[in-house]
């Protein structure tokens, strides 16, 4: 009968904690995830005269991101610039820096699921008082033995101990995967830094070649201006012109000498612009400035919006954040579940170190387990578990929002090289046409058949339009750059 007690007992004790555990876990907010659109438009434009067709084929599935850097920029001068600069880049090595410390966090992670070990050795000493619990047995053992109980009382003890948390929701596996996919959300937002440093370099260099021929241009302006000056001079002087069209031939010739010390302040700035991207003081940028008249922007290809989600570092590294974040909501819910322990301790312990290693007299050893779930006060809990599906909402937003700025930017880049294109033809013929009339208001002016003014305004159109000229080719180089970019080219070495 007493057994048959004993056994319903205990039969009641587990049923009581069966029910416990299973009231905990169905008390489980319901949260909904969010799922993140994926699909991008099968090309780049929705009708022929949206974007440039003839110029890019959008069902051709050839992407100029695969082309690495180096092979893509052909002027040996900015490739020495990029290779020094993800060497030197003081920001890009921050960044390496940030992928080391994620590089830890995982191992961090990885330890927290397998069991520690350690080592633990100690040495004490006890006083118990004469009336106290132990002191009365002390004093038992003394009368019965007949011999003195060791007073005070010595404790050496060597042992190993070991604690283990048993992974039954896989929450320790599930945020070493988070941690996992943050390393790699990392990596590729360092990949996303090295395409933004390779543009902005290549940019900057274009920049850079576009002012060097900008005062070229104004520099044989003012020789072609200062040989007008002269010519009106000697015009005065037989009494032809008046001292108003000297001094506004005079004056022409000082704004656009002052034109130079504009632009030579603009060349140094990108100058140092360049040298701070590459990580180094400030000195001359070796580069073809006569080159850049002739140059010509590379022909791209596009590829389809599709491969935007593989050669793209910030959307795979939006990718890597979404996973992390729906490992998190995982990882949140598992806290809501009992966690179970062990813990085991095995060693040495005596009064004596002469008696320490004794088998079996001196041997000590125990083995607990323990499950503990979270019974009342949740509230941080459950704010966590809310928390973590807020981010994953987020994050899945964040990745939507990503992808859509790539296609935008890969195709205002496409309308951008196209319509650069037909500008530049246009601006090139407008040169040539001002650049003759230079010629014909001179001669006109010298034989007395044109104004003064007319000679100024075609000698100030002229220059304007060699300005622009450079501005547009300067325009036409960086669009292929910045196209280079937007399809996620620069990144790889492969």
């Amino acid at each position: 009968m007493i057994n048959k007690l004993k056994k319903y007992k205990r039969f009641s004790y587990l049923g009581v904690t069966a029910g416990i555990m299973l009231s905990i876990t169905s008390c489980v907010p319901s949260l909904s995830e969010k799922t993140a659109n994926k699909e991008v438009p099968g090309n780049y434009h929705n009708s022929q005269d949206s974007l440039a067709t003839k110029s890019f084929n959008s069902a051709d599935t050839t992407s100029s991101a695969s082309i690495d850097w180096k092979t893509f920029f052909d002027d040996p001068n900015l490739v020495a610039l990029i290779d020094t600069a993800l060497d030197n880049n003081q920001e890009l090595n921050i960044m390496l820096q940030e992928l080391k410390i994620a590089q830890s966090e995982v191992q961090a992670r990885k330890g927290e699921y397998l069991p520690s070990i350690g080592l633990k050795a100690g040495a004490g000493i006890d006083k118990v008082g004469k009336y106290t619990r132990d002191g009365a047995v002390e004093e038992n053992l003394e009368i019965k033995e007949g011999r003195e109980f060791p007073d005070p009382l010595p404790d050496y003890m060597i042992g190993l101990n070991a604690q283990w948390e048993v992974d039954i929701w896989n929450k320790l596996h599930n945020a070493k995967k988070s941690t996992v996919m943050r390393y790699l959300s990392s990596v590729e937002g360092r990949n996303f830094m090295v395409t933004n440093i390779i543009a902005e370099i290549a940019n900057s260099y274009y920049e850079l070649l576009a002012l060097d021929n900008q005062l070229q241009i104004v520099k044989n302006n003012i020789e072609i201006q200062e040989r007008a000056y002269r010519i009106v001079k000697l015009q005065m002087q037989a009494a032809r012109v008046t001292q108003l069209a000297v001094s506004k031939f005079n004056a022409e010739v000082l704004h656009t000498k002052s034109l130079q010390f504009d632009i030579q302040q603009r060349i140094t700035e990108t100058e140092n612009k360049l040298n701070f991207l590459v990580g180094r003081y400030p000195q001359p940028i070796a580069r073809s400035t006569e080159a850049f008249a002739d140059m010509l922007p590379k022909q791209i290809d596009a590829g389809l919006p599709s491969q935007l989600l593989q050669n793209r570092p910030d959307i795979r590294q939006a990718e890597f954040e979404l996973q992390a974040s729906k490992l998190d909501i995982k990882v949140a819910k598992a806290r809501f579940y009992p966690s179970f322990g062990i813990s085991a301790n095995i060693g040495y312990q005596a009064f004596n170190p002469d008696y320490l290693l004794n088998t079996p007299e001196s041997l000590i050893y125990s083995v607990a387990g323990d499950l503990v779930a979270p019974l009342v006060n949740r509230n941080a809990i459950k704010a966590a578990y809310k928390t973590a599906n807020a981010k994953q909402i987020q994050a899945a937003f964040d990745y939507e929002q990503t992808v859509l700025k790539a296609y935008i930017e890969v195709a205002n880049q496409l309308a951008k090289i196209d319509n650069l294109k037909k500008s530049y033809d246009l601006r090139a013929a407008e040169v040539d046409a001002l650049t003759e009339s230079i010629k014909i208001s001179n001669k006109l002016f010298r034989n007395a058949r044109a104004e003064y003014m007319e000679v100024l305004m075609t000698q100030r159109d002229a220059l304007e339009s060699k300005f622009d000229l450079v501005e547009t080719k300067m325009q036409q180089m960086t669009a292929v750059v910045n196209m280079y970019q937007a399809l996620g080219g620069g990144w790889s070495n492969d």
